[in-house]
């Protein structure tokens, strides 16, 4: 064994369909020019890139290879996941391709941040050895089938210390044909700028907000956007110059809004072009507003 150096830019990857679409993270293709993949015969192709999500850390490229070249994996589910379950990871950690290793799941629920700053949630936690080079490539379940794509490991030195991550497979079902058809996800948002949840505690320790409330305070509301369609009140001054709080939403249809994770949870259960009801407290009363919800504009 004489390991070379990875390249840089190095990463696993997958076959989605035999369209010749390749999914893998979108951290390993962030900074490329140009795009090869190397199938499991070893053959290279040039790839183009079709489109990224960088807030779920998801990318797909697409190479012109033949149809009968192209095998795309069979896709379990990540609903219904148990710690415990036996787990399977493929990749090319440190630039040694084909490599297998093998954990359970241990645990389910977890949150990583993406490149962007956002969370992605429902993580997939393992103790599967992940290490550079994996990022990108599935998490199998002992048949074979997908339940996540390989993401990040949890290390103070940047190699695998039995912590990793994985973005759930109902995740990326979700997305990929969206990247597919239109380069880039649809993220529903309200399109408003909310207030620090910290700022929410400090208002109610200074009494200007009742102890007993929870939820999401709109800071400015984008011209046009869902908020600002909706009616939704930004924070502003009066006349004499004092400060007029925004609405602060405690509901969405039927779920109660505590912070913004909370409200980024019920967002990403709906869809663009959907119409939800909001309970929103504005001057110490509730009151109820429709919104039709759009596409996040800060997405990229």
């Amino acid at each position: 064994m004489n390991p070379q150096t990875p390249r840089q830019g190095s990463g696993s990857g997958f076959i989605w369909d035999r369209e010749g679409h390749i999914v893998t993270n979108f951290h390993v293709i962030q900074k490329a020019d140009e795009y090869m993949v190397t199938l499991a015969d070893n053959s290279n192709w040039l790839a183009k890139h079709v489109g990224s999500a960088p807030s779920k850390d998801l990318a797909v490229l697409k190479i012109e290879a033949p149809r009968d070249r192209l095998k795309p994996i069979k896709r379990g589910y990540s609903a219904d996941l148990q710690v415990g379950q036996t787990v399977l990871a493929i990749g090319n950690p440190f630039g040694l391709d084909q490599t297998l290793t093998t954990g359970i799941i241990s645990g389910l629920g977890r949150e990583i941040i993406s490149v962007t700053g956002r969370s992605i949630r429902n993580v997939i936690q393992t103790d599967a050895a992940i290490n550079p080079g994996n990022s990108g490539g599935p998490l199998l379940d002992s048949s074979g089938r997908l339940i996540g794509v390989n993401t990040a490991i949890y290390s103070s030195s940047h190699v695998y210390a039995g912590i990793g991550y994985a973005v759930p497979v109902d995740l990326v079902i979700r997305f990929v044909p969206q990247l597919i058809q239109y380069h880039s996800i649809q993220t529903p948002s309200l399109n408003f700028l909310g207030v620090d949840d910290f700022v929410i505690h400090k208002l109610k320790i200074n009494h200007m907000l009742p102890s007993d409330v929870s939820g999401v305070m709109v800071q400015a509301v984008m011209p046009g956007g869902a908020a600002d369609l909706a009616g939704l009140k930004e924070l502003r001054l009066d006349e004499a110059g004092n400060l007029i709080l925004g609405d602060l939403i405690m509901q969405l249809d039927e779920m109660p809004i505590t912070n913004t994770n909370s409200l980024l949870d019920a967002l990403e259960m709906r869809k663009v072009g959907d119409e939800v009801q909001l309970v929103v407290l504005r001057n110490n009363k509730k009151i109820k507003l429709k919104a039709r919800l759009q596409d996040w504009r800060n997405e990229q």
